[in-house]
């Protein structure tokens, strides 16, 4: 006898369940679908008395809604719900979105007005009404922040370096615990810090620059010491072990191979660090307080800066006040144009200044 195998034809069909053939809705349709959810529910916003709010609201429930219906009809049940939680995702990206852009748009529109040479190059010394500048809260501004920075940048890398490649055990646990501490520090007490310490040598009513400095290096500081931190914890041990296995001293091996390997994070981490600080109103309230003239000494009486600056322009504008405020308002512009400028900076620096790896 011989035996017979049973031979499927080239051409059956695949058993079912082998092969499972997914629909998918056409690109445009899934705009095109939520646009649609997205009319009626305005529609019917304005059926039951038009709200703006309640109308995007509706909108988007509707929209995401028409997306889920119609994405489970067709391409089932699981690329529904991605479908849904991409609309979700979506609507909280554009909901966290509105408030930047409105906030960019108002300071934008009502800060161009003002920004002309004379608003560089003139102080309010004199000036009552229309005119002037602020000259002398952008200088006090530099010069207190660039103190700042040399305040606060060292003591803030040697920390970070203690930590990473030196600390251990309890002292290790309590300096970062306080670092922690310091980091969430509300300006405002960072400014009675350094009022009372200086009251302590110069009297109760003593208003100096270098206040200002101390009182910013207060926040400064613990940023400055997370940053760093943890860049230097990215920098490989391999490379700290080579420099080890060749005799290198641990402090040779941290200046010649751990700093130059982190340095292009390290020069973000200061960057970043200006930028926390650079716009603080309420510790330079209380330290320096605000003057009409130009003072760059910050040993010396009162200075002027930008945010201390515009919060006067906008809480004592004065008569006509809408000379003062336009002045305020210009003064938040340069504010938000110096801190986008570090941050992209930091950015730059990341980008061409990291180390090179690879072949």
């Amino acid at each position: 006898m011989t035996a017979t195998r049973s031979v499927e034809p080239a051409t059956a069909a695949p058993r079912s369940g082998l092969v499972e053939q997914h629909r998918r809705l056409p690109r445009l349709a899934l705009p095109g679908l939520f646009v649609l959810g997205a009319v009626v529910g305005v529609a019917f916003s304005a059926l039951t008395g038009f709200s703006v709010v309640l109308a995007v609201i509706y909108a988007v429930v509707l929209g995401t809604l028409a997306v889920y219906v119609a994405s489970r009809g067709v391409e089932g049940s699981r690329k529904a719900l991605d479908r849904l939680v991409t609309c979700v995702v979506t609507t909280a990206f554009a909901v966290a979105m509105v408030p930047l852009v409105s906030l960019v748009w108002t300071v934008l529109s009502r800060g161009l007005k003002r920004l002309d040479g004379e608003f560089f190059n003139s102080s309010m010394l004199g000036i009552v009404g229309q005119g002037g500048g602020a000259y002398h809260a952008i200088f006090g501004t530099l010069v207190i922040t660039a103190i700042t920075t040399v305040v606060s940048v060292p003591i803030g890398l040697l920390t970070a370096i203690y930590l990473v490649e030196y600390g251990n055990g309890r002292l290790k646990r309590w300096i970062t615990f306080l670092v922690d501490v310091m980091t969430g520090i509300p300006s405002i007490v960072a400014g009675l810090f350094a009022f009372a310490l200086f009251a302590l040598f110069f009297g109760p009513g003593v208003r100096l620059g270098i206040m200002g400095s101390i009182a910013l290096s207060v926040l400064m500081i613990p940023v400055m010491v997370r940053s760093s931190e943890e860049v230097l914890k990215l920098v490989p041990n391999e490379l700290r072990e080579a420099a080890y296995a060749l005799g290198v001293p641990k402090w040779r091996t941290i200046l010649k191979v751990v700093l130059p390997t982190a340095i292009a994070g390290l020069a973000t981490a200061v960057t970043l660090a200006v930028a926390r600080v650079v716009g603080e109103t309420a510790p330079l309230l209380i330290t320096v307080g605000i003057i009409n003239g130009t003072n760059l000494d910050p040993f010396s009486g009162r200075m002027a800066t930008l945010p201390v600056f515009a919060y006067y322009q906008l809480t004592q504008p004065g008569f006509p006040p809408e000379y003062a405020i336009d002045r305020a308002w210009t003064a938040a512009l340069l504010l938000i144009i110096l801190v986008m400028a570090l941050n992209v900076v930091a950015r730059l620096i990341s980008r061409f200044f990291a180390p090179k790896t690879g072949r």
